[in-house]
């Protein structure tokens, strides 16, 4: 996908133009309704930034949380047209709405350089129904649209593909263009040995971009819950482990083809068990061979800890999708940042590091070593349908380079 970037329009192009953004501003917030993690705000600010430095007029929109359709009050963007303002160093000026006359006349009123937050783009049904009306009354403040919105560019809605047929040109923000340098680059083109540690609770969730990287990748690390159905599909004892037994057979054909491939699948050789699923659970480690009746496994074991370490240290390459274990609870938390740390200094050392967002992110954060990362990825869903090799509507409707 080599799409058309906001880097390709000059001044000339954008000067006094009305550029709709898409930008993803679903931020989290605490009980006060102040948001506590900034990240996907700084993460717009490049593409802001050059807009407004060029001479646009910038309308952002994003969605935020999930009103199904009805004006929540407590998932309006205030917060963020705050934030942003502060981010900027003007005033963000913010709408109580995303379309219609009110809309119109603040965007009439717009100077060069100035920059205007629309109300979530969800409180309509048109929005996730992708309703072409509602995408054509989103387009009719704009001259040209640029999508930088990663985390929801899996999805076919009207902010994100159906405002494209009304506005031209269509474009990727700076944010899309280096997520598709880093993901797409990890899997066309990867500095080679190549491993991908894929983590969570659930084969089934991963099913897809497993597949999909045992043809691409050299080493595949298996961690989190998801290592019990293979256990299991070997015939071995899990006691109260988290098992998908309808998966059983589909865990046997991933070991045979990843054998066919000459791939090295690694699972782990020994974890941390709990007594029950709580922060307090008594805990022992134990090999996977002896996994006793009545006990869980929550995290890797240190032995597994060092076995990944070793296979990772022979890598040039690596994507990390998931956590090892139940890291929220800092007794199982050992596997996922012992990893987490492990990428820092192998980053140091010149290897690509990805981290495909979701947990892993969380991860990364938790520890303090994601500004250590090569990349770190601003979309779970998308970066996985993206390694899937699947192909993104949100990206997929921008213009070809």
């Amino acid at each position: 996908m080599t799409k058309k970037s906001v880097a390709s329009l000059s001044a000339a192009d954008v000067s006094g133009k009305r550029v709709l953004v898409r930008a993803d501003f679903n931020v989290p917030l605490d009980d006060q309704g102040a948001i506590t993690d900034d990240t996907r705000i700084r993460a717009a600010l490049p593409t802001i930034q050059d807009l407004t430095g060029k001479g646009a007029k910038v309308i952002l929109t994003s969605h935020f949380g999930r009103p199904k359709a009805q004006v929540v009050d407590s998932m309006r963007l205030t917060p963020v047209a705050k934030r942003l303002s502060e981010l900027l160093g003007q005033d963000v000026i913010k709408c109580d709405d995303c379309i219609g006359d009110e809309v119109a006349a603040a965007v009439g009123a717009m100077e060069n350089g100035q920059v205007a937050l629309l109300e979530n783009v969800r409180f309509y049904p048109g929005e996730e129904a992708n309703d072409p009306e509602f995408a054509k009354q989103l387009a009719a403040n704009a001259d040209l649209y640029v999508n930088d919105a990663f985390g929801t560019a899996h999805r076919a809605h009207a902010s994100t593909e159906g405002v494209t047929k009304y506005l031209s040109p269509s474009v990727a923000g700076y944010l899309i263009e280096k997520e598709l340098q880093y993901l797409q680059a990890a899997i066309e083109n990867p500095q080679k040995p190549l491993a991908a540690i894929i983590g969570g609770s659930k084969v089934s969730s991963k099913i897809g971009v497993i597949e999909t990287l045992l043809d691409k990748v050299d080493k595949l690390l298996i961690g989190g819950g998801m290592i019990f159905t293979f256990y299991k599909a070997r015939g071995l004892n899990v006691g109260k482990s988290l098992v998908e037994e309808d998966k059983l057979e589909l865990a046997k054909a991933l070991e045979a083809k990843a054998k066919e491939k000459g791939v090295d699948l690694l699972l782990p050789t020994d974890v941390v068990l709990a007594d029950n699923f709580a922060a307090d659970a008594n805990a022992q480690t134990a090999s996977v061979e002896s996994i006793p009746d009545g006990w869980m496994g929550l995290d890797i074991g240190p032995d597994s800890i060092k076995v990944f370490q070793d296979a990772l240290k022979q890598c040039k390459s690596v994507i990390w999708n998931g956590p090892m274990g139940v890291f929220e609870f800092d007794k199982f938390a050992a596997g996922t940042e012992a990893i987490a740390h492990t990428l820092a200094e192998l980053t140091d050392q010149g290897v690509t590091t990805i981290i495909g967002g979701g947990d892993s992110v969380a991860a990364v954060e938790k520890v303090g070593v994601a500004e250590k990362m090569s990349h770190i990825s601003t979309g779970g869903g998308a970066s996985l349908e993206l390694l899937e090799g699947k192909e993104l509507p949100g990206i997929a409707a921008l213009d070809e380079a």
